[in-house]
């Protein structure tokens, strides 16, 4: 199926920080777009990889040994089974992310933040 929509208009949709929404599907890959502000909570994706692209503010990840950071228009990924922990400054984040269908949202780690059935907008 051809899908196509306008991003700026699907970030409108999206109410709640840290709670990914579906946007398309491809090759065994999801494309969500996500809210952020604040801090999310430590985990990692044992055999999946991340890709986080930012359309708006500034993303940091905690990593063990460092913390990066990650500006609209710019793009990280993080290799599977890496230890991460997404926050902001206290600014609305806007991002796209790209993984497997099988990531989980937080990983192994089962957490009142976790989302376990994604929705599509």
């Amino acid at each position: 199926m051809i899908r196509e929509f306008n991003v700026i208009e699907k970030f409108n949709l999206v109410n709640a920080y840290w709670t990914p929404k579906i946007v398309g599907e491809l090759n065994g890959q999801l494309v969500k777009l996500a809210k952020a502000k604040g801090e999310f909570i430590w985990h990692d994706h044992e055999e999946e990889d991340e890709m986080f692209i930012i359309y708006k503010g500034t993303l940091f990840v905690d990593f063990k040994d460092k913390t990066t950071e990650t500006k609209q228009g710019e793009v990280l990924i993080i290799p599977k089974g890496v230890a991460h922990r997404p926050r902001t400054n206290g600014e609305e984040v806007w991002m796209m992310i790209i993984e497997p269908q099988s990531t989980k949202h937080t990983g192994n780690v089962d957490d009142p933040i976790t989302v376990k059935e994604l929705d599509w907008i």
